[in-house]
């Protein structure tokens, strides 16, 4: 397109201050439905920016929406900035070193990047929206707990993005390309026992062990994972043992599963499966068990239209621009990996392993179909109302994995400065593009109603199940 020149200037006019706000994002590291201080941040530079802002979205107190623009299409872009328990790490470090004072806490998935590339994305479209004088809006939300808070869910149910035309997000990853729309949908979540507490040793047989059903209904799940899909997963932590004394029969016990299949309907099926179990565990001890939903979210929805049109704007830009001190950085990281780290990332990517290419110098071809593990996203949610497309942009070196310290260390680097520039881009551009060819917006609607026909949305939150603000918050 004519203008991608012109985009890609406006996001390199503003790159200090998005910079500035990831860094200041990965040094207040959050945990879902606590980012008071990430959304504040986000709030600050939206207000900078001029845009007319949303607070406390779908009742969520760390959701925003900043929109600008008037009348045309509107335009959302998605952002997050929730971190992960257990994973600070020190900046620049290619060896594991907790930073003191924030209790364990790390973005070990690059959600501080991922905020601040979307909105630097949106401001950009801003600012090229009135310079051109062109009629059309564009949004930035700032979506807190993806890592299992489902926030986009709540807000998908909520209403607030009934009016958009098309969303478009990203993540951190080790490689660029538009981002295959294959995800799990899952569901967290709590089966709480309850039975009868006794002496262990002088009057055993007075008591119903509630951690042994939950003993017996992990058995049972565990028997049942060779009759599921291939594809499907299932998860559980205790959140309650029942206490720390050996000599009392737990009363009570709670945990929590973590239900993964490829659809909706899939997933439905293995919950009622694993259900019965758990009533099953419950009635060969004699307890009661009372279960409760936490989160729940979709699987991806493609649109075949944005993702061609992302992916044309990843070959006109091409790859990020590394240097020789990134490449030399990510090599340290890449000596605490070993060689099966740094394959699975490739062939995550459907391309071929090259071990001795630290970072991303090329783009992934559209649809490459990988082939490994997949995980889940509350974007799902969004791309069964709206046609949506996400990128993958190179942030970190090649085969470090999700969730670890190596990717918190990275955090703050050159190699996630420049993928976050370079990703803001693309996203900027991609929006650009539906703004100028209102054909596009058209068939990536066509698109969306096309693949939903047969099986229209429901929100796999159950109605009375609302955002688990306070508990989420303190890392429950």
């Amino acid at each position: 397109m004519q203008n991608s020149e012109e985009i890609w200037r406006h996001v390199e006019k503003k790159r200090d201050d998005y910079i500035g706000l990831s860094d200041r994002v990965w040094g207040m590291p959050e945990l879902a439905y606590g980012e008071h201080r990430s959304v504040a941040e986000h709030i600050a530079q939206l207000e900078k920016e001029g845009f007319r802002i949303t607070k406390d979205v779908a009742g969520i107190p760390t959701a925003v929406m900043g929109e600008a623009g008037e009348g045309g299409p509107v335009i959302a872009i998605l952002g997050e900035y929730d971190a992960l328990p257990g994973l600070s790490q020190e900046a620049g470090l290619a060896e594991p070193r907790p930073v003191e004072g924030q209790e364990g806490k790390g973005h070990g998935c690059g959600h501080n990047l991922l905020g601040s590339a979307a909105l630097l994305a949106a401001a950009a479209v801003k600012d090229w929206l009135a310079e051109n004088g062109i009629r059309g809006r564009v949004r930035y939300y700032g979506c807190p707990a993806e890592e299992g808070g489902a926030a986009k869910g709540f807000m998908v149910r909520d209403g607030a993005f009934k009016d958009v035309d098309i969303a478009i997000s990203w993540h951190p990853a080790p490689l660029s390309g538009v981002n295959d729309a294959v995800s799990l949908a899952n569901t967290r979540i709590d089966f709480t026992f309850t039975g009868r507490s006794s002496h262990a040793a002088a009057a055993p047989e007075l008591g119903r062990s509630a951690l042994d059903a939950v003993e017996l209904m992990n058995v049972g799940v565990n028997y049942m994972r060779e009759h599921m899909p291939s594809h499907a997963r299932v998860h559980y932590a205790y959140l309650d043992a029942g206490g720390i004394a050996p000599n009392v029969v737990q009363g009570s016990a709670k945990v929590r599963y973590l239900i993964r299949a490829a659809d909706l309907n899939e997933l439905n099926a293995l919950v009622a499966r694993v259900r019965k179990i758990a009533d099953g565990a419950a009635l060969m001890t004699e307890t009661a068990v009372a279960t409760k939903v936490v989160s729940a979210v979709s699987n991806l929805m493609g649109n075949t239209p944005l993702e061609q049109a992302m992916y044309d704007n990843f070959q006109r830009l091409g790859p990020p621009q590394f240097d020789e001190e990134d490449r030399a950085f990510a090599e340290e990281i890449r000596k605490t990996l070993n060689d099966d780290d740094i394959a699975a990332a490739f062939r995550r990517a459907g391309v071929p392993v090259d071990r001795n290419k630290p970072l991303a110098d090329f783009i992934v071809p559209l649809h490459s179909r990988g082939r490994g593990g997949v995980g889940s996203t509350d974007v799902g949610d969004v791309s069964w109302v709206v046609p949506t497309v996400q990128a993958r942009g190179a942030t970190y070196a090649i085969g470090t994995p999700g969730h670890s310290w190596q990717l918190t260390a990275q955090g703050k680097s050159g190699i996630a400065h420049k993928g976050l520039l370079h990703v803001a881009k693309v996203m900027a551009g991609t929006a650009v593009d539906a703004l100028q060819d209102p054909s596009l917006i058209e068939k990536a609607k066509a698109d969306l109603a096309a693949r939903t026909a047969a099986t229209p949305y429901v929100c796999p939150l159950p109605a009375d199940v609302q955002p688990p603000i306070q508990a989420m918050s303190k890392g429950v």
